[in-house]
């Protein structure tokens, strides 16, 4: 099998986001297509944009996967369900969400999914997590760690150590 490294974002400021996004990580991993192949420190971060709502907790994972991205994009969704991820308001509030930022080197705009996210390049929720888990990592051939320099809601993001 042919496998593709993939990078995932996920978030939660619902319920028990700690122990949300580690069951999470664990569901995205029990798959036979799919393993894990890091995980970053989880983050505490302010809300980008919807409602007023509760900080989020975010980590970032990498994958080797055989899956296709919609295939992949249909685990990670089927991964939300179990954690009743609800899509009432948009960037509202969740037990759960989970975002393909990359997939290999491919590019792909489709109306349900597009590669790579879309709003990855300007979130350090998404960037500095994963700058910490793969220094050397680039996104369309920028270094993560310069996007997540330059982001906008870099300040007030932390390490997670627990209440």
């Amino acid at each position: 099998m042919s496998t593709v490294h993939a990078i995932l974002a996920l978030g939660s400021n619902l319920g028990e986001s700690r122990d949300t996004l580690s069951a999470a990580v664990a569901d995205l991993a029990d798959h036979p297509d799919m393993r894990l192949a890091a995980v970053s420190p989880v983050v505490r971060t302010r809300p980008v944009g919807g409602p007023e709502q509760p900080d989020y907790l975010n980590l970032v994972v990498a994958v080797e996967t055989g899956l296709e991205p919609h295939a992949l994009l249909a685990h990670c969704q089927a991964v939300e369900a179990r954690h009743h991820r609800k899509r009432e308001v948009r960037w509202g509030p969740r037990t759960l969400d989970v975002d393909i930022i990359t997939y290999g080197d491919l590019h792909l705009d489709e109306p349900d999914l597009t590669i790579p996210h879309p709003r990855a390049a300007g979130r350090a929720f998404v960037l500095q997590p994963w700058a910490w888990m793969e220094p050397d990592a680039r996104l369309d051939s920028v270094p993560v760690a310069e996007l997540a320099a330059r982001a906008e809601d870099l300040p007030g993001l932390e390490i997670f150590e627990g209440d």
